[in-house]
């Protein structure tokens, strides 16, 4: 890798990891998609939601490389990409500003969702910068203490996709819930990747996640089942809904997600441990945008 400036706009950018922010899009894509099989797609609502994502998702990348950083996490045994922090391309007082710029800007566009529906999703919004904070920092950081994998679903999937549904539709419905539950499952998969790879060095850091509590195949079939759940959660979803026309096709769509999640599981079963696992974290994006795209699709076309 070519130098990097310290504070430039590279070390930003490699900061914000990119590759992750389809975590952010593919809970509103899904959202947006359900509100528009309901008749009540609204396009401004819909980008104030997935800016305030993606925002969200930056700061709480900044905020874990920081913690990180200074909890020693980041040491040079590391086995994942290189964090800005821990290599010096970003000071920790620039992070530090830049955290706040990002959370700032993230809630001043979320505050422009109340001209659309009410003021208690201000409180879901505090929810979320609050979950930012304390998934890795805090008296009892939840990714040190094995309760990332449940925080993820909540706030990458449950409250995500929910509430993009519901500021088009001021309602939530109870297949949109089985949706956003889904959407939780398939996008904890880059946290299982990063936790399998890290395992070895999380342990010795002392961070207890479930795969560092449970152990390596555990980890290992982890990743398999909760993908293989999430397809059958899809399904209740379509069947509970009322407004899907076809179940049938729905399902069919997710033999081609399920097809690519097993593909990947392989390669992680093969490869077990070391950096050769990075790769992985590509593949699960792109699992992942695969099944935002095929949800959405079986939403926006085979309805009554």
């Amino acid at each position: 890798m070519s130098e990097i400036k310290t504070n430039g706009i590279q070390a930003w950018l490699l900061a914000s990891r990119p590759k992750t922010l389809a975590a952010a899009a593919t809970p509103v894509i899904i959202g947006c998609a359900a509100a528009y099989q309901a008749g009540t797609f609204q396009l401004i609502p819909a980008l104030i939601c997935l800016l305030f994502a993606l925002l969200m998702q930056i700061a709480a990348n900044l905020i874990n490389d920081l913690i990180d950083f200074e909890k020693g996490t980041d040491g040079e045994e590391r086995l994942g990409p290189l964090r800005a922090t821990a290599q010096g391309w970003i000071t920790p007082k620039a992070m530090k500003t830049g955290i706040a710029i990002v959370c700032g800007t993230a809630c001043a566009i979320g505050l422009c969702i109340l001209f659309y529906t009410t003021w208690h999703l201000i409180l879901v919004g505090l929810a979320c910068v609050v979950f930012a904070y304390f998934y890795t920092s805090g008296p009892y950081p939840l990714s040190y203490n094995g309760w990332g994998d449940v925080a993820v679903v909540v706030f990458f999937g449950l409250v995500p996709t929910c509430m993009t549904y519901y500021v088009q539709t001021a309602s939530v419905d109870p297949h949109v819930i089985w949706h956003s539950i889904a959407v939780g499952l398939v996008v904890n998969g880059l946290l299982v990747v990063n936790n399998y790879r890290d395992r070895d060095t999380d342990k010795n850091s002392g961070k207890k996640t479930l795969i560092v509590k449970l152990g390596e195949a555990f980890g290992r079939y982890f990743y398999l089942v909760q993908g293989l759940i999430a397809a059958v959660v899809t399904i209740i979803a379509y069947l509970s809904n009322p407004n899907q026309a076809t179940p049938l096709y729905g399902g069919l769509f997710l033999l081609i997600y399920v097809a690519a999640h097993i593909s990947t599981w392989k390669k992680l079963s093969t490869i077990r441990r070391g950096k050769e696992l990075n790769k992985l974290i590509g593949e699960t994006s792109r699992n992942m945008l695969v099944y935002s795209i095929l949800v959405s699709i079986s939403l926006l076309i085979y309805c009554k």
